[in-house]
């Protein structure tokens, strides 16, 4: 595509050498992927300032450069007031608009986003729509899984990876959409037709400041499905009825409100909930009648993620009946009540929960299952929200017969530090401290015995810690597998 021809995508934008028309073949933030052909744009962000790389671009074979303040390059320059704003621009031309052509589900809240998106990529799956996924594990279709590095990628990756998709005869996305990636943009040129709002609990205040702040953020994917009541794409907000943030994310979308819950009248509601070995079943109530419904999958939190997805799903236009048979098959989520056996006579179970709200409700599902005593190896991240270190050690000692406090991703912080504001919130109670992950995991699996429950809980899929400016392979599931195998 020609720079110019790409131009006229930004009406208001000033341009440096303004006769020449370089063929532009890719778009970078990143002078690592530039190539020749490349529009170069600047992104300035809290470590790094891409203007001071736009040279280093030009010498990689970058054609043309998008910067806010005055460069040293000798390509044509495209001065806009706000490159990030720019950058989701472009990327939407250049990759001629591909949400346009998917039905795009985005999915927002505190806990529950990556079963959600998970379930909902399953359920079109299984009935006959070829569907994708985007989110903290991977980008996902047609059964290939790419890694992805944050929750919601920049908009450049996205839009490729939309154009992609568009490529491959994908149908519907699924994607968990991040509080930062809607603060900082990375949404922006995205057309969703259905946002989905899980929960709104304390989480990520190191970043936002206040849980009102981060409520506007959350916000933010509502406010911006627009306006439109048109018949050709009906656009729907799926509310949690039962989270009262909901009633603020209503004054925040014109769009069709479509509500779920279980203890408040809502649009779907589940009734009559029971718990089994295996798995979840109960009544669902809807405008089109009642189904009996059975997920293989524990707690009340799996209840409010089936029910965000049902309806993601019904609104997108399945049948229901096609909706609940999907479910027998689900094969669950990495990381997400995943259980470790190899061959114990307790059971192990590693899980992704990391805030408070989470971490409450897997205790209560693992609480309400156990005939023995129930361990907790638990931590916080370093360089992340601290109000929240006291408050997870004490539902950690609530719920637990055994709680133990260990690291998880200190990153640039001191472990023990970390630790210690834990301990603040449960002076005088019970509990063991071993500050050494894998040593607190082989801890709680000699002390286990018949009938006990393990939970693992804060890092769930990751494959990895993160000790100072060092990433060091740790899987808490390989971890609790071999200490098993060191035990029978």
């Amino acid at each position: 595509m020609k720079l110019h021809t790409l131009l006229k995508a930004l009406p208001f934008a000033k341009v440096r050498e303004q006769s020449l028309n370089p063929e532009i073949s890719t778009i970078e933030q990143d002078t690592r992927k530039v190539k020749q052909g490349t529009l170069f744009i600047c992104i300035e962000g809290s470590n790094h300032d891409g203007h001071r790389f736009a040279k280093e671009a030009e010498e990689k074979g970058a054609v043309a450069v998008v910067a806010r303040k005055p460069i040293d390059v000798s390509v044509p320059v495209v001065y806009v007031q706000d490159t990030k704003r720019a950058m989701a621009i472009l990327a939407a031309a250049f990759y001629q608009y591909p949400s346009e052509k998917l039905q795009i589900i985005g999915i927002t809240g505190t806990n529950g986003k990556t079963s959600v998106s998970h379930m909902i990529e399953h359920i079109f799956q299984a009935n006959g729509k070829s569907s994708g996924l985007i989110g903290t594990l991977y980008t996902k279709y047609h059964s290939k899984k790419h890694e992805t590095k944050n929750t919601t990628p920049d908009s450049i990756t996205l839009q490729q990876t939309f154009a992609e998709m568009v490529d491959q005869n994908v149908e519907v996305v699924s994607m968990e959409v991040s509080s930062h990636a809607l603060v900082q943009g990375r949404v922006w040129g995205t057309e969703f037709d259905v946002a989905v709002f899980t929960n709104l609990t304390q989480d990520h205040l190191d970043y936002h400041g206040t849980m009102e702040a981060y409520r506007f953020a959350k916000g933010l994917l509502f406010s911006q499905l627009g306006n439109s009541y048109s018949e050709k794409k009906r656009k729907f907000a799926v509310l949690n009825a039962d989270d009262e943030a909901s009633d603020y994310f209503k004054m925040m979308t014109g769009v069709h409100i479509f509500t779920y819950g279980i203890d408040r009248e809502a649009d779907i509601q589940a009734t009559n909930i029971r718990f089994f070995n295996k798995g979840t079943s109960f009544t669902l109530r809807t405008p089109k009648g009642k189904w009996e419904v059975k997920i293989p999958l524990l707690g009340k939190f799996n209840v409010y993620n089936s029910l965000a997805a049902i309806s993601a799903a019904f609104v997108s236009g399945l049948s229901m009946d096609g909706i609940v048979r999907s479910f027998a098959n689900f094969p669950g989520v990495p990381g997400r009540f995943e259980l470790v056996d190899a061959g114990q006579s307790f059971a192990v179970v590693v899980d992704y929960a990391h805030t408070p709200d989470s971490l409450e409700n897997v205790l209560k599902t693992v609480r309400s299952t156990a005939k023995g005593r129930v361990f907790v190896v638990v931590g916080c991240g370093g360089d992340r929200d601290r109000l929240k270190r006291p408050i997870m050690a004490q539902i950690a000692c609530e719920y637990a017969t055994d709680p133990i406090f260990t690291s998880d991703n200190p990153r640039s912080e001191d472990p023990l530090h970390i630790l210690k504001e834990m301990e603040d919130g449960v002076k005088g109670a019970h509990y063991t401290v071993i500050p050494d992950r894998k040593e607190a995991i082989q801890w709680a699996v000699s002390a286990a015995s018949k009938d006990d429950i393990i939970l693992i809980a804060g890092k769930g899929h990751e494959t990895y810690q993160i000790i100072g400016d060092q990433m060091i392979d740790f899987d808490d599931r390989l971890v609790a597998k071999e200490a098993i195998q060191n035990n029978l």
